[in-house]
């Protein structure tokens, strides 16, 4: 097979696919205002729920705060997330009680974060452990977030559960997350 031929047949097609796969990348981990996604896995005797957000969805702007009142609102914020159990109300069958809450943010000097601040879209990401006696229990979670912080217009969510896997969308005034087959 001559060399021209060669690389029209494998390594073309191939140096072609970087592109696409680095713009599927970007898609996967989008920054879009308003919009919020949660990963949910029911594991053992856990509930986990993973968050990542833009910042601006819970503070209204995506820099560190440099004001008092930008401070007090970052603050307000932070603490309304660490009270993780005021925002997922889980299923009282499953008996949970709110473990570890990690939140990461790079403006907000919160954990180890994504660089996202230095290009100007700034997020705000969680994890929120539930400790629980019967986690396979769990039908439903009452998520709050949408009521507790107004720039939220809608939470996409993927659930990883004993009944299976599930996607789902909520979006005012729906604040229950229910899955089942």
């Amino acid at each position: 097979m001559n060399p021209a031929r060669l690389l029209s047949t494998f390594a073309l097609p191939a140096l072609l696919a970087l592109p696409i796969a680095a713009i599927a990348q970007q898609a996967q981990h989008a920054h879009v205002h308003g919009q919020l996604r949660l990963d949910v896995a029911i594991d053992g005797p856990t509930v986990v729920i993973e968050m990542d957000s833009p910042l601006d969805n819970f503070i209204g702007f995506e820099h560190a705060p440099k004001t008092d009142a930008e401070k007090k609102t970052a603050d307000d914020a932070v603490a309304q997330l660490r009270a993780a159990d005021q925002l997922f109300r889980i299923d009282p069958s499953a008996n949970c009680k709110l473990g570890p809450v990690t939140l990461r943010s790079a403006a907000l000097g919160l954990g180890k974060a994504d660089a996202d601040a230095a290009e100007g879209h700034a997020d705000l990401d969680g994890t929120f452990a539930f400790n629980c006696t019967n986690a396979q229990a769990t039908k439903f979670i009452d998520i709050a977030l949408l009521d507790a912080f107004k720039g939220i217009r809608q939470i996409d969510v993927q659930i990883a559960a004993p009944q299976g896997q599930f996607k789902r969308t909520l979006k005012r005034p729906t604040t229950r997350l229910t899955w089942s087959k």
